[in-house]
């Protein structure tokens, strides 16, 4: 049984839209937007000054035929939505609970999302997770033998009962399927299509760009009709991202800074070859450290009153409530860390080796964590023997040997001046050879000691004295009795007068 509700736009203007009882809201909106020719990303629809849940069916909206709706224009500022990704077998093992959960922006693409909790940073507790770009090797023919191919695995989404399973769908963001706040389980599962995984590679490239391309088109257009002078910099700006990313609002930002300052930062060391350190050092000839040969006076390690107050003020400081930050705020948070990674040149990473000896390479934006894990190979005197770059402190996150977007040392491994990185042995490694010289012998002849610097000297300060009390003219204290002792007031005497 169908019938219909009214759908009524700003400037009064009326849409009546047929639905049934399987028909969902975010069609009502899409519907009624395309026949007010208006966009329906702009706007979400209210009944009776309560906010419609777009995700949901006609039947389960609480809405009865012949009801009007009134099209709102939507804030501007993305919220952020809960996602719960449940992952099929065998991957759901990997994963605490088989599902991947992580508060996204409502203006992300289903294609972002995926491409954020797949990679592994925070959602899916450090482990890599294949889900864009899986490959399943197939026989050309139909029987077991036969030329084999590598055929390409596309995810399927499933949202609130609906599939969603091209490359179109994919690109609709979180508030144009309804999502604009809350939580929304999203069920994953895997189809395997007629089309070999290199040319499906090529054609999700070639899509993303086209569809970067096309949305960048605008705000070019736009920049220019403001003003000439900024069309050259907005220009710049609109650049698409690399093949390999999507035209997201928070993923790809990272990569197009990247991209953008990769160029101007790349000719740093002054080697030709990116590979050649630019300082190698020699182990220390003392086993003690210089650090503890250097004198140190006790009063160095006792606590004045400005440490007493200090402390005191950072407990006050953390005893108070504090408002959680909103959205706004969030974004402008990220915005001033993609500001401070991109105005980043290039930053000195020092390797540690296991013989104490280290050396120095400059890098800059383009630097993956291949890079490093090639610049460290080629000082090596063995360089087949497997090793792991640690980054100091409690996580103990490991570099990874890998080129991909989400592996720049600066962008995604947040380096900046000078970081130190610890190489260390995996347990395959031969105690034999873990006890030879790490460095080659052409390299280890570039070596020099390290320079410890002297502490600089400061003196203390002499405390002040506290200033004399001031007397009355008769060479007698004003609360004394001219010996410089105090005088009792009368009213604090007690006993008879």
């Amino acid at each position: 049984m169908s019938t219909h509700v009214v759908v009524i736009g700003a400037d009064l203007r009326r849409a009546t839209i047929k639905v049934t009882p399987g028909t969902y809201l975010i069609d009502v909106l899409q519907e009624a937007c395309k026949k007010l020719s208006i966009s329906s990303d702009k706007f979400i629809l209210k009944h009776k000054q309560k906010t419609v849940d777009l995700t949901v069916p006609f039947r389960t909206s609480g809405l009865v035929g012949g009801a009007k709706l009134e099209l709102v224009q939507r804030s501007n500022t993305p919220s952020a939505v809960q996602i719960g990704l449940q992952l099929p077998q065998p991957e759901a093992k990997e994963v605490p609970g088989g599902r991947l959960i992580k508060r996204l922006p409502s203006d992300l693409t289903l294609w972002g999302v995926l491409r954020q909790l797949e990679s592994g940073t925070d959602a899916s507790a450090g482990r890599n997770i294949n889900i864009t770009a899986r490959g399943v090797a197939r026989t050309s023919a139909a029987g077991a033998f036969g030329a084999g191919q590598l055929y390409y695995e596309t995810p399927v989404l499933n949202i609130m009962g609906r599939d969603y399973t091209t490359f179109a769908d994919f690109q609709k963001t979180l508030a144009q399927l309804g999502h604009n706040s809350g939580s929304v389980l999203v069920r994953l599962t895997f189809k395997t299509t007629d089309q070999t995984l290199f040319e499906a590679m090529e054609q999700i490239g070639q899509y993303f760009k086209e569809t970067s391309e096309e949305k960048s088109a605008p705000a070019q257009s736009q920049a220019g009709a403001d003003s000439a002078p900024t069309t050259e910099p907005k220009a710049e700006e609109a650049q698409p991202v690399q093949v390999s990313d999507t035209p997201m609002t928070e993923a790809p930002s990272a990569t197009q800074s990247l991209a953008e300052t990769a160029p101007a930062a790349a000719p740093v060391s002054e080697s030709k070859d990116p590979y050649e350190p630019v300082g190698v050092f020699l182990a220390p000839s003392n086993s003690t450290p210089a650090a503890a040969l250097a004198p140190a006076d006790e009063s160095d390690f006792t606590p004045t009153v400005a440490h007493a107050k200090l402390h005191q003020s950072q407990l006050q400081q953390s005893g108070r409530n504090k408002r959680l930050p909103s959205d706004q705020e969030l974004a402008a948070r990220a915005a001033d860390e993609q500001a401070r990674v991109a105005a980043i040149k290039s930053v000195l990473v020092k390797v540690r080796f296991p013989d104490n000896t280290s050396s120095d390479w400059q890098m800059d934006h383009a630097a993956t964590g291949a890079v490093l894990h090639a610049a460290v190979r080629h000082v090596m005197a063995d360089p087949t023997l497997p090793f792991r770059l640690v980054l100091p402190g409690s996580t103990r996150r490991v570099v990874r040997d890998e080129a991909g977007p989400t592996h720049a040392l600066i962008a995604d491994y947040k380096m900046h001046g000078r970081v130190l990185v610890n190489l260390l042995w995996t347990d395959d490694v031969p105690p034999a050879k873990r006890r030879l010289p790490f460095l080659k012998a052409a390299i280890a002849r570039q070596g020099r000691e390290i320079e410890v610097p002297e502490l600089p000297t400061y003196e203390l300060e002499e405390t002040t004295k506290p200033a004399p009390s001031k007397d009355d003219g008769r060479g007698t204290d004003k609360a004394g009795d001219g010996k410089g002792g105090s005088k009792v007031p009368k009213w604090l005497k007690l006993g008879k007068k």
